[in-house]
């Protein structure tokens, strides 16, 4: 940072000189800190909420809606797969008794098809 005075002289020279002191102070305070943060991760994403005029805190929300949905989803797939399995083996156990069976003794499991 660059600060160019051309008049020295003048009412606002205490001013400038103060708001200066100040920059320096804080630009020398932000040196001395860097070791802190050094191992911090952000994600470029949040730079572009910023570029936006968005909040960054809003960076959290939108990614904590995101995985509330996809876990919707996931869920629903898996209640999905759970119904599918278990009409396959009502359905198996009708066609192939034997052979089911056989299955289960193997699975070690009591998958008792439930009935629809």
């Amino acid at each position: 940072m660059i600060i160019h005075i051309l008049n020295h002289l003048g009412e606002y020279s205490k001013f400038i000189s103060s708001f200066r002191q100040t920059m320096i102070s804080g630009l020398q305070e932000i040196d001395k800190l860097k070791s802190q943060v050094q191992d911090i991760h952000v994600p470029l994403e949040v730079f572009d909420y910023i570029d936006q005029g968005r909040n960054p805190q809003l960076y959290t929300k939108d990614c904590i809606e995101k995985a509330l949905t996809k876990n919707e989803q996931v869920k629903g797939k898996i209640d999905a797969y759970r119904k599918f399995k278990a009409h396959m083996l009502v359905e198996l156990s009708g066609a192939f008794p034997n052979e089911l069976a056989k299955y289960r003794a193997i699975r070690g499991g009591d998958e008792t098809p439930p009935s629809y």
